[in-house]
């Protein structure tokens, strides 16, 4: 199994500090980005938090596999989904603590979204609405659903293009790391094939611009990575850049 991968984080146009975070941990074919909430910093504390924790695990059970997990591996899950599924818990359990001990940080929390490839397989873990998609064969296809208001209503109610356009509260989050002592963490698995290549972003990317833009960028001749990560983020920042843009990109191959 081959992995090249990129990412790029950007403040974007009208934030005067960024709260993403992300982590391209080579080593373990783990990649993560993270989108903070919360004032006076505490969301960069949170998404830092939540991306060096997984890290870290991560790291100590790949060195250790017979370590002490923090969590009961949950029945019916394979090992690796398990490992995922606990990492993110663990990044949840950390961020929650530290703010019910710090006041400055009360209220902080992170989405996250990980791709972490093994065995031929992608397995991907999230909580909030930052988000996955594959572009195979020149389509691009949102893999992660996500937790958000907006999508709640739409499974509801079958909301119009415009409806969904006109929504009051695009930017609520019904699931995110830090809120509550223990968090629901959606897991599936992905057959990669060869040539796949798989986009994590927060939302400044995929609330600025449409899928029909980032498939046009990936679509385009030429491997370099950074570079559709570049372009990615300008678009974003061209169509407003109202919140920070955070983009890694990974490519499989045999």
């Amino acid at each position: 199994m081959k992995l090249t991968s990129a990412g790029r984080t950007h403040v974007g146009m009208k934030r005067t500090h960024n709260e993403d975070s992300l982590r391209l941990f080579r080593e373990e074919n783990l990649f993560i980005v993270a989108d903070g909430m919360g004032g006076h910093a505490s969301g960069e504390v949170a998404s830092q938090m939540s991306v060096e924790t997984l890290a870290e695990f991560f790291r100590a059970t790949a060195e250790d596999d017979e370590i002490t997990w923090p969590y009961k591996m949950e029945k019916g899950r394979k090992y690796e989904e398990n490992r995922v599924v606990t990492g993110i818990k663990l990044s949840n359990r950390r961020i929650h603590e530290a703010a019910s001990r710090d006041a400055k940080l009360k209220g902080m929390g992170t989405t996250i979204v990980v791709t972490f490839f093994v065995n031929e397989t992608c397995y991907i873990g999230h909580v909030g609405d930052s988000r996955v998609y594959r572009f195979r064969d020149g389509k691009l296809v949102q893999l992660t659903e996500d937790h958000s208001l907006l999508n709640d209503y739409i499974k509801m109610r079958q909301l119009t293009p415009e409806e969904i356009e006109a929504f009051p509260h695009k930017n609520v989050i019904v699931r995110a790391l830090g809120m509550k002592e223990t968090v629901q963490v959606d897991v599936m698995a992905e057959g990669p094939a060869p040539g796949d290549v798989y986009l994590l972003c927060s939302d400044g990317l995929s609330g600025m611009i449409t899928d029909p833009q980032m498939e046009e960028i990936l679509a385009r001749d030429g491997d370099d990575l950074d570079l559709k990560c570049e372009q990615l983020i300008e678009l974003a920042n061209a169509h407003g850049g109202t919140d920070n843009i955070t983009v890694i990109l990974v490519r499989y191959d045999k």
